[in-house]
């Protein structure tokens, strides 16, 4: 029997209990407006199996944008589309011991991004995705997943304002540089273009419909690209922390900055949470609290025999 079908709806809410206490001990983020607004005491999980079974707790009516976590996704698109000796030969594979925003690590590094889940990476890809502006592009990629994930994702319009109106001087310097060194061709449309699909907002079950694809043998995406993902987002999926957690929770993840937070079981299925309070690396606390609950009392680590 899959481990992570023996979960059952008591058992959730009970790790949601304990999660939602320790979400207390985070902070919503506040550079951007609208994501200030938000109730910290909000709540959702989503897990689904490739067997088919799933369970749902929490308040899995919210909508919000995924943020971060939509970074694994533009990666496996331009795999898809381009494959992985093409899009490598802008973006490595290293993980980061600072910031997922970092400036200096970009200068450091010559300009050459260290991989796709931190800012750098993930505005470099931006320039690359398939469409004449951002809007084009924003829709093309959210149309192509909706189709192979099953989900119902939209720019969420409202969010995308508050961005643009917040203005990160840091990802515009990140970008200014990533031009300099030669890794991105149009500046504008890559900054637009990642603002906006940091914008695409669903319900926890939209992320784990997108997370399933990740889990399981697929017809709709190869195997070496679903490999690929996974072993990046273990290892720089949540930014300076991912090596604490690899080793405390032992599975593929990201995070967003929304309160998001995608886990991958691979071969049984993906948990997505929401839970907006986060803690100093950008990762959410109560998120985090309960994937890691998950894992230990399902045995769900990817090194567990």
């Amino acid at each position: 029997m899959k481990r992570l079908t023996k979960l059952t709806d008591t058992k959730l809410l009970a790790y949601i209990q304990q999660a939602k206490a320790q979400a207390s001990q985070g902070r919503v983020v506040e550079r951007i407006p609208q994501l200030a607004l938000v109730n910290s005491n909000w709540f959702a999980v989503h897990v689904c199996c490739v067997s088919g079974k799933s369970i749902s707790a929490g308040d899995t009516a919210c909508i919000f944008p995924l943020m971060s976590t939509i970074k694994p996704f533009s990666l496996l698109y331009l795999l898809e589309c381009l494959g992985s000796e093409t899009v490598f030969s802008w973006v490595g594979v290293e993980p980061s011991l600072c910031a997922f925003n970092s400036v200096e690590q970009l200068i450091a590094d010559a300009g050459h991004p260290r991989n796709p889940m931190i800012n750098s990476g993930a505005i470099t890809l931006a320039d690359k995705l398939p469409g004449k502006n951002a809007s084009d592009r924003t829709q093309n990629f959210c149309q192509w997943l909706n189709q192979i994930a099953g989900c119902q994702l939209k720019l969420d319009e409202v969010t995308l304002a508050s961005v643009r109106s917040a203005t990160s001087q840091t990802n515009r310097d990140i970008t200014r540089y990533l031009a300099e060194a030669g890794y991105i061709k149009n500046p504008a449309i890559a900054l637009d273009t990642y603002e906006q699909i940091c914008c695409l907002a669903g319900t926890v079950r939209d992320l784990a419909s997108l997370g399933k694809l990740l889990a399981g043998a697929s017809e709709l995406i190869s195997a070496k690209h679903r490999q690929i993902i996974n072993a990046l987002m273990l290892t720089c999926g949540l930014y300076e922390a991912s090596f604490q957690y690899a080793v405390q929770i032992g599975l593929p993840m990201k995070s967003g900055i929304s309160g998001t937070l995608l886990a991958v079981v691979p071969g049984e299925g993906a948990i997505a949470c929401y839970s907006p309070p986060l803690d100093s690396a950008g990762n959410s606390v109560g998120a985090i609290a309960l994937v890691q609950a998950l894992s230990q009392d399902l045995h769900l680590s990817i090194f567990t025999s």
